[in-house]
């Protein structure tokens, strides 16, 4: 089946012989189709016709008489008796050409650069994750030219990593300066629920232009939550079509917390109780199955490497969409406003953040030295207060003398900007920097 393709007028091209229905009953977030019940399937698409062409919906509830349907459109405006038949589940079939492109959940380009390659193949947008024994294993690091992320949490090219952040912290920021990191074929970006005007803002500035590597996958916040919901699918599904062609891909999806904020949406209309704070259980059971899907591939394919923002609610990293997304995830950086507020950017929490594939980056020098700065960072935090307060008397604690010394060296050190120059060896300029503030000291 093709990617739904919504006519400007008009309606959709029918085929000989369609199973079809009619709606009975129209509310705010969905409508109820009699006739289909014994023909159509969770995830299953429904068109509808209406007065400005034919509308496009998803079954999220089967009953005996009549099926629960969510409109993709955001003002969806067909009425009772309107005429509705099953379509199938939504495909889309990625290329090589997609590169450089910008497209939405559909698939379809919105860049105003002309129509898409069809690929060699269709795929579904909501696809099972790969066997456990089938994938491959993760061994290659993957510099992220990141000082902070590539001392203290490394990535490695497979892994699934957690940006968690309240808004106002440099999250999107931070994804943007990973966007740019070498060592990638292809990057798959998911813009889920974000500003209209961050989209262009986004390629032309934070990604400089330079869009050979690159496909995106737009849901803007004024889309509805089935257009949200199913973006970071459609990008999931590019990012698995180019690892099977061999592709090591960079997949960063801005956010998740918005694809939960669909999915609650969408089970709510399919009547689902509420269970977490306003979050029915089929939330909880999706994410990990897109989470899941990331990561190596079936052996002697590719790679794809996850990078998923997590916008926890009220600055509560507890919150459970976060707690899920963070048990399911193979790391987690976590992003502090009181960082921030000292203007110390990225403001990664590095006492907090953690990479669970560390070791396969680290040689025993570096984790030695990494072991070392977190107890350093550690004291130096916890007597923040008292040393306010004046009750910190040098000589008293050779340890804490030692960490008042160097932690403002590391923090200078792991502090970066967008357009900083790239650092090949963040461990020797960190090295470079303790030993320059320990000579200074001694001779102090």
């Amino acid at each position: 089946m093709q990617p739904y393709q919504r006519p400007e007028k008009g309606s959709l091209s029918e085929p000989p012989i369609r199973v079809s229905g009619h709606i009975v009953d129209v509310s705010a977030q969905a409508f109820r189709v009699a006739g289909l019940s014994p023909f159509v399937r969770l995830g299953d698409c429904v068109a509808v016709r209406g007065p400005d062409g034919d509308e496009l919906g998803e079954v999220v509830r089967v009953e005996e008489k009549t099926a629960t349907v969510k409109p993709f459109a955001a003002n969806f405006r067909s009425g009772v008796r309107s005429p509705a038949w099953r379509t199938g589940p939504i495909t889309v079939a990625p290329a090589r050409s997609w590169k450089g492109r910008t497209v939405d959940a559909f698939g379809r380009p919105c860049d105003n650069l002309g129509p898409l390659e069809k690929g060699p193949r269709e795929c579904t947008a909501d696809t099972m994750p790969d066997t456990a024994m089938g994938r491959g294993r993760i061994e290659k690091p993957a510099p992220t030219n990141v000082k902070a992320i590539d001392i203290f949490t490394p990535l490695v090219k497979g892994q699934r990593l957690g940006i968690f952040a309240g808004s106002g912290v440099g999250k999107s920021t931070l994804m943007g300066m990973l966007a740019r990191a070498e060592g990638f074929d292809t990057i798959v970006v998911a813009l889920v629920g974000e500003r209209g005007r961050e989209v262009r803002e986004f390629l032309e500035v934070t990604m400089g232009g330079d869009l050979s590597r690159l496909v995106t996958v737009v849901a803007t916040g004024d889309e509805s939550p089935m257009m949200r919901r199913l973006a970071p699918k459609t990008a999931m599904t590019i990012a698995e079509y180019f690892r099977d062609e061999g592709d090591d891909v960079l997949l960063i999806v801005d956010s998740v917390t918005r694809l939960a904020h669909a999915a609650r949406d969408v089970a709510l209309a399919a009547g689902e109780p509420p269970v977490a704070r306003g979050y029915p259980p089929s939330v909880f059971s999706e994410l990990p199955r897109l989470l899941e899907r990331a990561g190596p591939g079936p052996i002697g394919k590719g790679t794809i490497t996850g990078l998923f923002a997590v916008l926890v609610d009220g600055d509560d990293h507890n919150e459970p969409v976060a707690d899920a997304i963070r048990g399911t995830l193979d790391g987690h950086i976590v992003l502090s406003r009181a960082i921030a507020e000292e203007g110390r950017f990225p403001a990664i929490d590095v006492l907090k953040s953690i990479s669970r594939l560390a070791d396969i980056c680290w040689d025993a020098q570096e984790r030695e030295l990494v072991m070392r700065l977190k107890a350093m960072i550690a004291r130096y935090e916890d007597t923040r207060d008292l040393r306010l307060l004046g009750g910190y008397m040098r000589g008293g604690d050779p340890a804490l003398d030692q960490a008042v010394d160097l932690v403002p060296l590391i923090y200078s050190t792991i502090r970066q900007s967008p357009g900083d120059p790239r650092i090949d060896k963040p461990f020797d300029e960190l090295s470079r920097q303790l030993k320059q503030g320990i000579v200074a000291a001694q001779q102090g």
